[in-house]
C-alpha cells in the first residue's frame, strides 16, 4: 500500500485528482446533504432485507419438498431462482421501475422508489433462498427421521427440527449476501430517487469535482465494513462451538 501511494503521489496527474477527488472543502459541505440521503439508502436496506428473509425461506421450502406431488412447486422454485439468479439487477430495476408504473393498472403503486425494492427483493431473494436450501440439505436426514418416530409430521420436523438447524448454520453466509444488498441499493438511483448516489451526482454535476463520489463511498464503507466484521466474528464463534463439540 505504501508503494501504490508513493506511485500515486508521485504521478504527473496528481496535482489535478487531488484537485477533482480530495478537495477538503466540497467533502465537508457536501457530507450533510449526502448522509440525510444515505437514509433512504439504509431504509430500503431494512425494508427489502425483512421481506427477503421470508420470502426466501418460502422458496428454500418449496424446494425441499419431497414426492412427486410437489413437484409443481420444486419446478416452480428452480425457474424462481434460475431466472432471477440470471437477469443482472441493475435490468431487474430497469424493467420494473420504468415498466410497471407504465402500465398504469388502477390501485398499482407507481411510485419507481417502491418497484426498485420490489426488484431488489425478487433478486436477493433468488440469492437467500439458495442459502437457505443449503443449510436445509446439510441437516442430516436422520434429525427428521427421529422428529418422525416422535410422531410428528413432515411439516412439523421441518418448521420445529430442520429449520432451526439450518437458519443457524446459513447466518454468515445471509450477513454477506445482505452486505452485497446494502451496497446495490445504489442501484436504485438509476431510476430516479435522489438517495446517496443520485445526491452525489447532483453535486458532482454543480461544481464539476468528484469529491461528493469519495464521500458517498465513505458512507457505505463505514455501514458495511462492521457488518462483515460482525460476519466474520459469527463464523469464528460457530467454528469454536464446533470445535467444542468434537472435543467433548
Amino acid at each position: 500500500m505504501a508503494a501504490i501511494a508513493l506511485v500515486v503521489v508521485n504521478s504527473p496527474g496528481w496535482p489535478e485528482v487531488r484537485r477533482s477527488f480530495f478537495d477538503l472543502d466540497r467533502f465537508t459541505g457536501s457530507f450533510p446533504d449526502l448522509a440525510r440521503a444515505f437514509l433512504l439508502n439504509v431504509r430500503i436496506f431494512l425494508i427489502a432485507e425483512a421481506i427477503i428473509l421470508v420470502t426466501a425461506l418460502i422458496v428454500a421450502v418449496m424446494r425441499s419438498l419431497p414426492g412427486p406431488v410437489f413437484f409443481p412447486l420444486r419446478a416452480l422454485g428452480v425457474l424462481y431462482a434460475d431466472f432471477f439468479r440470471g437477469v443482472p439487477t441493475i435490468l431487474v430495476i430497469y424493467l420494473f421501475g420504468f415498466g410497471v408504473p407504465a402500465l398504469g393498472i388502477s390501485g398499482i403503486p407507481r411510485s419507481p422508489l417502491v418497484w426498485a425494492v420490489v426488484a431488489l427483493v425478487l433478486v436477493y431473494t433468488a440469492y437467500v433462498s439458495e442459502v437457505y436450501r443449503a443449510g436445509i440439505e446439510s441437516v442430516h436426514p436422520s434429525q427428521e427421521a427421529a422428529a418422525r418416530s416422535l410422531g410428528l409430521s413432515r411439516f412439523q420436523a421441518l418448521r420445529f427440527v430442520v429449520l432451526p438447524q439450518a437458519v443457524r448454520r446459513v447466518v454468515p453466509p445471509l450477513l454477506n449476501d445482505f452486505i452485497g444488498l446494502q451496497k446495490d441499493t445504489a442501484l436504485v438511483a438509476l431510476i430516479g430517487p435522489v438517495e446517496a448516489f443520485r445526491q452525489s451526482q447532483i453535486k458532482v454535476a454543480a461544481s464539476f469535482n468528484y469529491t461528493p463520489y469519495l464521500a458517498t463511498a465513505l458512507l457505505f464503507v463505514l455501514l458495511t465494513v462492521p457488518l462483515a466484521r460482525f460476519t466474520d466474528w459469527l463464523v469464528a464463534r460457530d467454528r469454536r462451538r464446533q470445535l467444542a463439540g468434537r472435543a467433548a
